[in-house]
């Protein structure tokens, strides 16, 4: 079986699955297991790299509108590889190549290959994905066997219903401001929360900042797409510049979290660490073993 996986998500899939040796692709944005280093890259974004947040948003709107991909995908280095099978997806323009360009270019592959695109809204979803990558990649007792011990742990971790929950926001971009969505509020609710920005099930959406002022968060959790606790805490200006921000009772409280993105955009297995993640931020407690320090930081500015 030789694999591409042009989502970071699913390439996270194909390796918790034992499935690393057979990747012959990724995308330029999948740097997670550390063994898929030296895998070609087969796509590219054309934001470049070290652009703020605001000019990331203005060159991908561009393109967007202009109806050009976000993503370069090196077609001829694909049709040398000849796989077996490719994933992608078709959730989010900005994550990935989508199903349609991914098509296109493979046209001239072999017949025999499957592209297929992974289209998670929720955790559920995100367990279903990984059940049918194993099908797909011919080993579907270890995908059966990752999602039974995934969702094992989602179970111990969902908080009863009922009583007070802290009123939480999880920002997916600062500037301008985007609410989680998708999975997001699941993994709020799940981890004893109540989501005030995001909806479940749908996309992640921009809302203006006087929504989330208006919302009054407990609890804030900063996690802009595609960045680690680091760069996002270097961001954090174009939030603490807005308006009534020190008046947010998450700020006042000291409640301000910076997490890796990695824990709560990318719908593959970490998914399940954010959860375990966030509902020690939730409950007061430190970082959840067997997460690396850059996960999560509390943020003291």
């Amino acid at each position: 079986m030789r694999i591409v996986s042009l989502v970071p998500s699913a390439t996270e899939i194909v390796c918790r699955l034992g499935l690393a040796g057979a990747l012959v692709g990724v995308s330029a944005d999948c740097d997670f297991p550390p063994e898929i280093r030296g895998v070609p890259a087969l796509s590219r974004p054309v934001v470049a790299p070290g652009l703020r947040s605001a000019a990331i948003d203005r060159r991908i709107r561009g393109q967007v509108h202009a109806g050009t991909s976000v993503y370069h995908l090196d077609e001829g280095a694909l049709s040398r590889l000849r796989p077996d099978l490719i994933l992608t997806q078709e959730l989010c323009t900005v994550c990935a190549p989508s199903f349609t360009s991914v098509t296109r270019a493979a046209r001239w592959l072999d017949a025999a290959v499957r592209i297929v695109s992974v289209e998670p809204r929720g955790l559920g979803d995100v367990l279903d994905n990984i059940r049918l990558v194993g099908e797909l990649a011919g080993v579907a007792p270890s995908g059966r066997q990752v999602a039974r011990e995934l969702a094992e742990r989602v179970r111990a971790v969902a908080a009863p219903t009922g009583g007070v929950r802290a009123r939480v926001g999880v920002l997916e971009w600062m500037d301008p401001v985007f609410a989680g969505g998708h999975w997001v509020p699941e993994m709020v609710a799940a981890a004893g929360g109540l989501d005030v920005l995001g909806v479940a099930g749908q996309p992640s959406r921009e809302v203006p900042w006087r929504a989330v002022r208006d919302a009054r968060p407990d609890v804030l959790v900063v996690a802009p797409c595609g960045f680690d606790v680091a760069r996002a805490r270097d961001e954090m200006g174009s939030l603490l510049r807005r308006d009534g921000w020190c008046d947010l009772p998450a700020v006042r409280r000291g409640r301000v979290y910076l997490v890796a993105s990695s824990y709560f955009s990318r719908p593959g297995p970490r998914l399940v660490d954010g959860l375990e993640l966030l509902a020690a931020v939730l409950r007061g407690g430190g970082r959840p073993p067997g997460l690396p320090r850059g996960a999560v930081e509390q943020f003291a500015g």
